[in-house]
Parts: C-alpha cells; sequence; structure tokens
C-alpha cells in the first residue's frame, strides 16, 4: 500500500480496503511503502492546505474551503472525522522514515493510523519532529528511538527508492495499491472493487499452487 500521510483520499482507501478484508474474512498482510505528493516542500515548514489547493487546481480560497468540505463527507460516510479548516500542508518525509522503523518493529499500522488521525481529525503537525516523536510514542514506538532516527538520516534511502518503485510499477498518485504482486489498484476504490480484487488474488493463487 503506498500513500502520503498528508492525503485524505489516502486514509479513506486505507479504510475501505481494511473493510472489504474484513467482510471477505482474508488473511492479509499489509506492507506500507512511502510515496511523497510534494518533496519539494521545506522540511519543517507548513502551509494552509486551502493555499495548497488555490494553487495547484488555480481555485479561489473559497473554492478550495469547497472542496475540503466535500471531503470531509465523504469520510464522514465512510466512518473517518475529519476536521479539514486549518489544516497544514508540508514534507512528509520524516514522518515516513518513523514509518519505516514502525515496520520493523511491526507497529506500521498502529503509526500511519496514529499519524492519519492527528492530522485529519486532530489537526496536530506532522512537520515538526517534537510532535512525530510524541505521536509515533502514542501508537508503541520508543520515542528516543524515534527521536534518533529523525536526528539522523536513517530511513532516508527506503523512502525514497518506495517511491521510485511507486513510478516503476505506473502510479502516478496515491494511494496504490499492489496485490499478491499481480493485481495494482489505483484510488480510494469502494469496498466492493477491492473485495473483487483479492478474490481473484485468492483464486489466481490457489489455481497456482494446485
Amino acid at each position: 500500500m503506498w500513500s502520503d500521510l498528508v492525503c485524505p483520499w489516502c486514509y479513506l482507501g486505507k479504510r475501505r480496503f481494511e473493510r472489504a478484508v474484513a467482510e471477505l474474512g482474508a488473511d492479509v498482510e499489509v506492507v506500507h511503502h512511502s510515496f511523497q505528493l510534494d518533496p519539494s516542500f521545506p522540511r519543517g515548514t507548513s502551509r494552509p492546505t486551502r493555499e495548497v489547493l488555490s494553487e495547484k487546481y488555480g481555485r479561489t480560497l473559497e473554492e478550495a474551503d469547497a472542496m475540503e468540505a466535500q471531503m470531509e463527507q465523504r469520510a464522514a460516510a465512510d466512518g473517518l472525522e475529519y476536521h479539514l479548516d486549518g489544516v497544514h500542508m508540508g514534507n512528509t518525509v520524516d514522518g515516513h522514515r518513523l514509518v519505516h522503523l514502525a515496520g520493523e518493529r511491526g507497529l506500521a499500522d498502529a503509526v500511519v493510523d496514529r499519524f492519519y488521525r492527528a492530522h485529519f481529525t486532530e489537526r496536530r503537525s506532522l512537520f515538526d519532529r517534537d510532535s512525530l516523536v510524541e505521536l509515533a510514542a502514542e501508537a508503541g514506538l520508543d520515542a528516543a528511538e524515534a527521536r534518533a532516527v529523525l536526528e539522523s538520516d536513517a530511513y532516508e534511502a527506503e523512502v525514497a527508492a518506495d517511491g521510485e518503485q511507486a513510478r516503476s510499477l505506473g502510479a502516478t498518485g496515491v494511494p496504490f495499491f499492489v496485490i499478491d504482486q499481480r493485481f495494482g489498484v489505483a484510488g480510494a476504490q469502494s469496498p466492493e472493487v477491492f473485495a473483487q480484487v483479492l478474490r481473484r488474488a485468492a483464486d489466481v493463487s490457489g489455481a497456482a499452487a494446485g
């Protein structure tokens, strides 16, 4: 699963995928991969998301606000609570580096969920290292280890490699899913679509095993 921690569609896609897995009763191992929507953001800085959306899509600030209100409604329909007024955007590489650390500790899913909820629901910063360490610790990581990672260049190469791999697979945005190394799914598809692909992957794997 490739995603960015400040991508509202990624949080939504993750929830829809998880619903499909739960409804099927499937045994699925999820591996989280990094993808930065805008790696050009200077680290440690942020800008209001409404300004970023306005510039990116050539919309007025009021139109950007309307886009965010629509996103809140979509999220609510899937059981997610978004509060996007006042949310900021910034460079997510440090957050992704902690997700890689969490992956080695068996906590990647918990850390990703904690970062999503912090950003989209609680409006807490994913761009300040003190905030990231606090959130990572709340998800189960050792705070001292998380801080040591952020004060080094640990996992920088892994984050970059994830992005390159996504592009090599044809991904131009996120969320992006590759199931059983065979089937790609782009976007926050419905649980029904994810369920269809999971069933197909299981059928193909079963036929190959037979």
